[in-house]
């Protein structure tokens, strides 16, 4: 079992402390995992195993658990001392029904540390949610990023060399679970698929009530074909116009806004460098994890670019940045990523190889005169290592294993 150091790291220090720890993430994508080394780094501590309780929503044995009063009694019954410390794990919260009632009441009492994790971006900005509003930290968790499908792949598979890994990362995504399979193309396309049809039925179509699954799944097609494009709402109505699927632009808007919810999909806002303001129009979106990409529409050089950009995109995330679109005058810069008082920027592109691609990519930071890093990533094997204008080249398997620095 892989360990998720990083967050690990990041929620370490809560333990303990009063606060709700809330680990947001996919389905899949080691939410359950990362509760049970929690436990483990608990028990280590000194703590009893009779004094962790553990609920799995996607258990059978916990089916009945479908309301708040169902986990308050379950749980009063299981923590009976009143002078014993209870460590509460509760995975997919969002299963039962107003569970925010029962967790504020645990919460008020001092012998419960609280961990929950949950599939679903919104739930905790519910009305109910303001019931423990300031009384919780959030841990949002991704799928495997280049480093840690490195370090499992060399666990549990034949060694390849670096280049046929990353090429099976960028394909098969970081989903933890394809490490437990046999790794043949079709095993692994039908485990991403199972992922993908889960989490639009369970997440998406079930929870918004969508009646159509068919124009779902195609506003989603169209959003994997078109990772690191500007897309809006009327250029995907446009699109289903043309293939004979009338949809309208607020349908278009509400299943996005409904897959972004189920943590499906991101969508990433554009900045203004000139005017310093967030823009509300032209948003890029990218997919949770390229292995989503795979099971939806296959695999095509055509589709590398978007890939790659959705590697860095969901790679920035793991390291804790906030991550816009830069709109510098006419020209875009790929990511503006922020954390904390540090900021980079950051252009992605596959080869850089031919003058014009060169001059555009490095182009795009023209007029930017802060002294932020500024970065082209290209799969370039040779060196473009000589700065320019400031502008430094990577290889982006480098940036994905570059675990130390500030990028």
């Amino acid at each position: 079992m892989i360990k998720r150091k990083k967050y690990l790291d990041r929620l370490i220090p809560f333990i303990d402390k009063p606060l709700i720890k809330a680990i947001t993430g996919i389905r899949r994508c080691g939410k359950s995992t990362l509760l049970r080394q929690i436990a483990e780094v608990i028990i280590e501590k000194g703590v009893k195993p009779n004094q962790i309780i553990t609920i799995n929503k996607e258990l059978f044995e916990f089916d009945f658990i479908r309301t708040y009063t169902d986990l308050h009694n379950y749980i009063s019954s299981k923590t009976k001392s009143k002078n014993t410390k209870y460590y509460l794990f509760i995975d997919e919260v969002q299963e039962i029904k107003d569970w925010e009632k029962a967790i504020n009441s645990f919460l008020v009492e001092d012998k419960y540390d609280i961990y929950i994790s949950g599939s679903n971006a919104r739930m905790l900005s519910s009305d109910l949610a303001t019931l423990i509003a300031g009384r919780y930290i959030e841990f949002k968790i991704y799928t495997l990023t280049f480093s840690e499908f490195t370090e499992i792949y060399s666990l549990k598979h034949k060694i390849k060399n670096n280049e046929d890994v990353f090429a099976e990362f960028i394909k098969y995504g970081g989903f933890p679970g394809l490490h437990n399979l046999d790794w043949n193309e079709e095993v692994l396309r039908q485990y991403l698929s199972s992922i993908y049809s889960t989490v639009v039925l369970n997440d998406v179509v079930v929870r918004n009530q969508i009646k159509d699954v068919s124009i779902l799944n195609h506003i989603l097609d169209f959003v994997a074909s078109n990772c690191g494009n500007i897309t809006t709402a009327k250029s995907i109505r446009d699109f289903s116009k043309s293939q004979n699927r009338n949809v309208s632009t607020d349908t278009v808007l509400n299943y996005l806004h409904y897959a972004m919810g189920a943590l499906l999909i991101h969508q990433v806002k554009r900045f203004d460098l000139i005017g310093k303001k967030v823009l509300e129009t032209y948003e890029k979106y990218y997919m949770s994890d390229t292995g989503l990409i795979y099971s939806m529409i296959g695999n095509s050089p055509d589709l590398i670019s978007g890939q790659l950009e959705n590697v860095v995109y969901i790679e920035l995330l793991s390291r804790g940045y906030n991550v816009l679109i830069g709109k510098n005058k006419d020209k875009e810069i790929d990511f503006i990523a922020e954390r904390n008082n540090e900021k980079i920027y950051i252009q992605v592109c596959k080869t850089l190889i031919g003058e014009k691609v060169e001059v555009r990519e490095y182009d795009a930071f023209t007029g930017i005169t802060d002294h932020f890093p500024k970065y082209v990533l290209s799969l370039d094997s040779f060196d473009f290592s000589t700065d320019k204008n400031g502008v430094k080249w990577m290889n982006i398997k480098n940036f994905l294993m570059n675990l130390e620095s500030n990028i």
